[in-house]
């Protein structure tokens, strides 16, 4: 017995809350869909927050407005600076020398207000990007297994990254940029009407709008050029995922190259677009940069008018200046601003997309748990099942109809295509049939709570794919409040811990991504380990030990029966088998062709038969060993 695995703790972590905020579909607006994503966006940070978070979110408002009230008071400080070195006479208590010390400190405690509300806002914007990772995350798990199987892994990480990413950026643009960037807007403009006439204002709110229709403009042109240029990363990350996870085969066919052009042709298309998308930012700006100077220059020559009129001191013209150029920054950063905001929505589309797609396999309301009163009785009634709509072409199940008792084994054999990995997916209820019922102890599967259901059964599944995580970490996710004890129990009776221990790290020893590091058998007797420290009363079998030899095969199912058959926990098992040496000694055979089961009975009664059983063992027995173990 080795020392403790010093085994991390893994607990299950608390599921997230559900937002209920509805999120925007396509839209025939750009602009109206990027107003819906901001909505969405906040709809969603407020509905998850706790009254600490608003507090903070209240404050950082405040922190907000009282930043650009005290940057405001900058030009005046300056002007009666100004007006009193060029008029003695003007300056009353203050000195211009005390002003401008006044006009310093007023910049640095603006841009200190500023910087705090930036860091306080920081704490709602993380926080938000990890409660949407976690529901998006919690959301894919959530999908049935029919969108998993047709996903592409890159392209579907590039959109939770994204969308992700977007969230963050819409809610700090809104805080930090948008909101004052209006209200400073306003002040402004409030203020060269009220100290100076209504003509500079007028100039400032035609220069501003001309601004923001320029950019609006550009921005929505550019619009398709960022779709092209997401749609092309997409394309390069997912060639690139592809060509990692098959490794192997690129190698065994000589096909580096290849798939060198097929990524390279991808990164072609994603440069062309990054290029475009320079390009038009470049005009964008110089357009932006060139409005502002012309509402700018028009207005310091009607204060230099006014001036020279005496209507107005040096100072008011400074005054004049310095207000509208105060507006420099924000309204430089408007372009980029308008295009973060853009993008974010575009980001964000596929993401809100996704998070709209309801599973098709989940608990009704108040679904009861699952209860076994007769100890795990099983049972298909007529079951008919597809993977597409019935209409849509022949069922791969036409009427399945069977019993398991408790503590039974059954095993299901026959062709190739002919359902036997679907009846164990109806079962774990990863699809629902089109038609018919499926039982465990009197209750239909649709009716029950689907956790409670599913811990319940242990599976092991055809194709193991492990964590990218130790062996202990993979063992001990069949229950992961075990003991090391119980961990290794179920590896010796897996028929592992002597190969593990021969490792260098043991328990320890990291099995690579989807467990590349093990060898086949290696890998299918870890999922039987898992399978058996789970312990649960239903235990579901996919050809669970075709990667492994006669003498392991033997021993194993020895291990099986022995668990099936223990006195008050008796476990109900399934198994497909190939090999059909495997389940001569099962309670029940059921022989699948077609969707149908066809015979039925025990290994020494179907032989009698000289049926379809018998003609598959005849055909093994031969060594011709057709290939009737593939899952549909």
């Amino acid at each position: 017995m080795p020392a403790p695995l010093a085994i991390r703790s893994v607990s299950a972590a608390p599921a997230p809350s559900k937002s209920n905020a509805s999120m925007p579909t396509s839209s025939s607006s750009e602009l109206e869909h990027g107003l819906a994503s901001v909505r969405w966006a906040w709809t969603f940070l407020w509905e998850q927050a706790d009254p600490a978070l608003r507090l903070r979110v209240g404050a950082t408002f405040a922190l907000m407005i009282g930043s650009k009230l005290i940057a405001i008071q900058v030009p005046f400080l300056f002007k009666h600076a100004v007006d009193g070195l060029s008029d003695p006479q003007l300056a009353m208590a203050l000195t211009p020398a005390t002003l401008l010390l006044l006009y310093g400190a007023t910049r640095a405690t603006a841009e200190g207000v500023g910087q705090l509300r930036n860091a306080l806002f920081a704490s709602v914007t993380e926080g938000s990007l990890r409660r949407m990772a976690r529901s998006t995350f919690t959301h894919l798990h959530a999908l049935e297994l029919g969108f998993h199987l047709s996903r592409r892994t890159g392209a579907l990480t590039r959109t939770v990254e994204r969308g992700t990413r977007a969230l963050g950026t819409l809610l700090s643009t809104t805080v930090l940029q948008v909101l004052p960037l209006a209200f400073e807007v306003t002040a402004v403009s409030a203020l060269l009407a009220i100290k100076c006439g209504p003509s500079f204002s007028v100039i400032t709110l035609v220069t501003l709008t001309a601004y923001s229709a320029f950019t609006f403009a550009v921005t929505r042109a550019r619009t398709k050029v960022r779709k092209a240029q997401n749609a092309a990363d997409s394309e390069a990350m997912q060639h690139f995922t592809d060509s990692m996870l098959n490794y192997e085969t690129v190698k065994y066919f000589d096909a580096t190259a290849h798939e060198a052009r097929r990524y390279d042709a991808a990164l072609s298309k994603y440069e062309q677009a990054a290029i475009t998308t320079q390009v038009t930012l470049a005009g964008l700006n110089f357009g932006q940069a060139a409005i502002f100077s012309a509402g700018l220059g028009l207005s310091m020559m009607l204060a230099a008018q006014e001036c020279a009129a005496g209507r107005m001191s040096v100072g008011d013209l400074v005054m004049v200046q310095g207000l509208i150029f105060q507006l420099t920054v924000p309204l430089q950063i408007l372009g980029t601003l308008y295009t973060s905001v853009r993008q974010a929505a575009t980001d964000m589309q596929a993401l809100q997309e996704l998070l709209l797609q309801a599973p098709k396999i989940r608990s009704r309301e108040d679904a009861p748990p699952l209860v076994l009163p007769r100890g795990g009785h099983l049972a298909f009634e007529n079951v008919h099942f597809g993977y597409g709509r019935l209409q849509d072409g022949a069922p791969l199940l036409r009427g399945i109809s069977f019993e398991v008792a408790p503590g039974q084994t059954v095993a299901i054999v026959g062709g190739s295509g002919s359902g036997k990995t679907s009846i164990l997916r109806l079962l774990y209820r990863f699809y629902d049939p089109h038609a018919g019922r499926v039982l465990v102890d009197g209750q239909d599967l649709r009716d029950l709570d689907l956790d409670s259901l599913r811990r319940h059964i242990g599976v092991v599944p055809q194709d193991v794919v492990l964590f990218n995580d130790t062996i202990e970490y993979n063992l001990r996710y069949g229950r992961l409040d075990a003991s090391n004890e119980e961990v290794i129990r179920a590896s010796q009776q897996a028929q592992l811990h002597e190969a593990i221990l021969r490792m260098p790290h043991g328990y320890q020893t990291v099995v690579g991504e989807r467990g590349l590091k093990l060898s086949g058998g290696e890998k299918q007797r870890i999922a039987i380990g898992r399978a058996l420290l789970r312990d649960a009363p239903i235990l579901l079998c996919d050809e669970a030990t075709s990667s492994v030899d006669t003498v392991t095969e033997s021993y194993i199912f020895s291990q099986l029966k022995a668990l099936s058959r223990r006195p008050g926990r008796r476990q109900t098992c399934i198994m497909i088998a190939h090999r059909l040496s495997t389940v001569v000694d099962a309670d029940c055979i059921l022989v699948v062709r077609d969707g149908m089961v066809v015979e039925r009975g025990t290994h020494t009664e179907l032989l009698a038969e000289s049926g379809e059983y018998a003609r598959l063992w005849a055909m093994q027995d031969r060594g011709e060993d057709e290939q009737v173990g593939n899952p549909r």
